[in-house]
């Protein structure tokens, strides 16, 4: 958090050096507002730079193993380009390596962990195991020590899911 204030107002500090520049060259006919407005300026484009570049960040430090299955995105209304382009706020991961194939049944389970993470002030990051039928298309979340099934909390997934895809469909 603290290298991002310090970015922004870098990039605030360039941006008003260039307002400077851009009123010396005209002889001083610009006003002298425009050196911190450009700063101004220039720590806002910083800070949306950041907040729409933080998913790709985010993915870059994954290991090579791991796949996005889904990504949450809203709008908000003290930044009114979010409706326009929604801002990435959170997404969730699973993590080829961890995933244990089982046979029950003659169905086949699959178990795996499900990492979410999340932009707020402070980044979080919740993880929570599952267990999955790919034949009968359900998941339940599995709590405890011993991983038992949550059976009240049985859903279903559709196979165009992009969760069911990488879990079940995965080599």
């Amino acid at each position: 958090m603290i290298w991002q204030l310090i970015a922004a107002i870098f990039a605030g500090l360039g941006a008003a050096g260039v307002g400077l520049i851009l009123r010396q060259l005209s002889g001083k006919r610009l006003p002298r507002w425009i050196v911190p407005a450009l700063g101004g300026v220039g720590m806002l484009g910083y800070q949306v730079y950041y907040e729409y570049s933080w998913l790709s960040a985010k993915q870059q430090q994954l290991p090579d193993s791991a796949e996005v299955v889904d990504v949450e995105r809203d709008a908000m209304w003290w930044r009114p380009w979010t409706y326009l382009f929604p801002l990435p706020v959170a997404f969730e991961v699973i993590d080829r390596d961890d995933v244990r194939t089982l046979e029950a049944d003659g169905q086949r389970m699959v178990e795996f962990f499900l990492y979410r993470f999340e932009k707020r002030v402070l980044e979080r990051v919740t993880h929570q195991a599952y267990l999955m039928n790919c034949s009968a298309r359900e998941w339940v979340p599995l709590e405890g020590e011993e991983r038992r099934p949550n059976r009240a909390a049985l859903q279903t997934i559709g196979a165009d899911d992009a969760l069911y895809q990488a879990v079940c469909e995965a080599p």
